[in-house]
């Protein structure tokens, strides 16, 4: 459950690895797509990046409490499967161009707090793409994004530099007969 259905695939759905993607989805769709979408399949691992679509309030306006209710609740049906959970940071994006004038920089901080915060308490594993993709200033580097909210090829190559040791040390890497057992829950693109 990423962004994108089918076709070849860039980032964390790359060699090998299984992405159940819809653009543009927020939290609460996620959710209700986990169990067909990630339980039922049986990976070992789920990959789960959310937040920038419920910040946008591409369904609507959400609490934070609400994005972060539901990234716990697709973290607990995947832990109570046996699932191992690698849980994102929400990546950063300084403006949103498909909705001017919405906050992005504090919000973000704040669910990526609580991103941080959970996965340290129930044990899931933190992946954190910002220092990579970061500007410094709360927006993505324009050399690694067309839109200052996307990864480009470059974008999802930086953060491949973050999560190949992560799947290394689960024997997830590409070179794994394994590797097409690690799912992704949504991406940017």
């Amino acid at each position: 459950m990423r962004s994108r259905r089918g076709g070849a695939a860039s980032g964390p759905t790359s060699s090998g690895r299984v992405g159940r993607e819809i653009g543009g989805q927020t939290t609460p769709q996620m959710l209700v797509r986990m169990m067909a979408d990630v339980v039922a399949l049986r990976p070992r691992a789920v990959h789960i990046m959310a937040g920038t679509n419920d910040i946008a309030r591409n369904t609507g306006p959400m609490t934070r409490q609400q994005t972060c209710d539901n990234l716990a609740a697709m973290a607990m049906l995947a832990r109570a499967n046996g699932i191992i959970v690698l849980l994102t940071n929400v990546p950063p994006a300084a403006a949103f161009p498909w909705r001017p004038g919405v906050e992005t920089i504090a919000p973000i901080a704040e669910i990526n707090r609580w991103i941080a915060n959970d996965a340290r308490q129930t044990k899931a594993i933190h992946v954190d793409y910002s220092p990579v993709l970061g500007d410094g200033r709360g927006g993505i580097l324009s050399s690694l994004s067309h839109d200052g909210v996307h990864p480009t090829a470059a974008g999802y190559a930086a953060m491949e530099l973050v999560l190949a040791p992560i799947l290394g040390r689960l024997r997830l890497q590409a070179d794994n007969p394994n590797v097409n057992k690690l799912m992704t829950i949504n991406r940017p693109i």
